[in-house]
């Protein structure tokens, strides 16, 4: 996924014939992607309680059904980890000289505690114009439009000239157990040899009332890392209190993190976007972004544009408290308070300046500040390819007439860090969109727009076509 809200504020722009008729009573077509979407939402692949391999072998015998061969449809699992497999599916191409193309979707989902949701995360409910459930952004929507893809081009009968691979995988949300690409990449690379990746982090804002404001294809993306922090004392009875307890300690040192403020960090990618988006918005927002592109100690147009969340987020690194762990026993004074820490890094930071930055915030020799979790290989930008871009810019204004194609930096992480070290430039794709709020991705009720749904499938259809015929 998609990660994190995907910061992006362009020209608003009317809906194309393609995205009005998403208003109308769904097509047959639509109605059978609707369940296939449904089938994806419905299946439990959270670490805590579902299963990826269930998942995956319910794909693998839609593909089968539609008369695939044996050959073409892969399904993979680590045999110490049943619950996490995943599949790979290939459509022949026609030509020698053109190399294969990639679909990545992760089919796995962050975790859902039912008694907090308003309907069960794990039922697909369509309402008020939305979709309902785990997954259904981040990022099962996607899933469902590869597969869809797919399965159109073989009843078509589609000769494309690239062949074609769709490699859905476990483990991008949570790595707990394993990582698929990871495992891929290390197991059997062959399978995601590609020129280049479609991948989710791309996509489009919406104003909140269902006009699209953005059309943005992903270059980039942030480094993920946790740090620790972690207080302790020798404790003692509650009774009898001392003023240092490893919770206040902690406390402090949490509240030291929530204030601490990285300073902007543009790169290529985002200084475009901030320059091209801003000039194109026409208000008070979109000045201010463009005047910090063009002057990063402009203060006033910092709190301006520092103020929206996502904006904020591609910006800076960002660092936030997310998980806490303290004391042993409710009359005991706590021996231990620990914090985690989730940094999400701009490139030209690393984990070790990050790290430092919180050391010194912090303020305090006492509270270890320690590198843990999954370590994954920082994101390699990729190329922006006329090849890839020109067809994408294309379709965009065909679809959403006015609003530009920018390139944007994903201010999450995602698998396309593993596709890096093995030379495939990945994409974050345009198509559908989100709303300001983030549409409760990782949080509660998520949701994803029915019309962002349906357009999205056409379009993805057809960009997948177009890069599909090219040598």
């Amino acid at each position: 996924m998609r990660k994190a809200l995907i910061a992006a504020a362009v020209i608003t722009g009317l809906f194309a014939s393609e995205a009005q008729a998403a208003d109308a009573t769904p097509r047959a077509d639509q109605l059978a992607f609707r369940e296939l979407y449904k089938e994806l939402v419905e299946t439990d692949t959270s670490v805590a309680t579902g299963s990826c391999t269930a998942l995956a072998e319910k794909i693998a015998g839609r593909f089968r059904a539609a008369g695939f061969a044996e050959a073409q449809v892969m399904l993979f699992n680590e045999a110490a980890l049943p619950l996490d497999g995943g599949v790979v599916i290939t459509y022949p191409g026609t030509s020698r000289k053109a190399r294969p193309m990639l679909l990545l979707g992760h089919i796995d989902v962050v975790n859902a505690r039912a008694e907090d949701w308003v309907r069960g995360p794990f039922q697909f409910i369509e309402e008020g114009g939305y979709f309902y459930g785990r997954g259904t952004s981040d990022m099962k929507v996607l899933d469902a439009i590869w597969i869809d893809t797919l399965l159109r081009f073989h009843a078509e009968k589609f000769r494309p000239k690239r062949a074609i691979k769709l490699a859905l995988t476990c483990g991008e949300e949570s790595g707990a157990r394993m990582n698929g690409v990871q495992w891929l990449a290390q197991n059997q690379p062959e399978l995601l040899a590609a020129a280049f990746a479609l991948n989710e982090g791309g996509g489009g804002l919406t104003d909140g009332h269902g006009t699209v404001l953005s059309q943005s294809m992903q270059t980039g993306e942030k480094a993920n890392r946790n740090f620790e922090l972690q207080t302790t004392n020798p404790g003692g009875h509650s009774s009898t209190p001392v003023d240092e307890n490893a919770i206040y300690q902690l406390a402090d040192a949490v509240r030291a993190v929530r204030a601490l403020k990285f300073p902007v960090r543009f790169n290529e990618t985002t200084r475009a976007f901030f320059a091209k988006a801003g000039a194109s918005r026409k208000d008070a927002l979109g000045a201010a972004m463009a005047r910090l592109a063009a002057n990063p100690a402009d203060t006033a147009a910092e709190a301006t544009v520092s103020a929206d969340r996502g904006l904020n987020s591609m910006l800076r690194t960002t660092c936030v408290a997310t998980m806490l762990d303290a004391g042993h026993a409710a009359n005991a004074l706590p021996q231990r308070a620990k914090a985690n820490i989730n940094c999400r890094i701009v490139p030209g930071e690393d984990a070790d300046t990050t790290r430092a930055a919180l050391v010194k915030v912090i303020g305090d020799a006492k509270v270890t500040v320690t590198p843990v979790g999954r370590i994954r290989p920082i994101a390699v930008p990729p190329p922006l390819d006329r090849a890839i871009m020109g067809p994408a810019e294309k379709l965009v204004a065909r679809y959403f007439p006015g609003v530009p194609l920018v390139p944007a930096m994903m201010t999450g992480a995602t698998d396309a860090t593993f596709l890096g070290p093995l030379g495939i430039p990945t994409y974050g794709v345009p198509g559908l969109w989100s709303d300001p709020d983030g549409n409760g991705l990782h949080g509660l009720n998520e949701r994803h727009a029915v019309k962002s749904a349906y357009v999205g499938r056409d379009f993805l259809y057809d960009l997948v076509k177009i890069y599909a015929g090219q040598d």
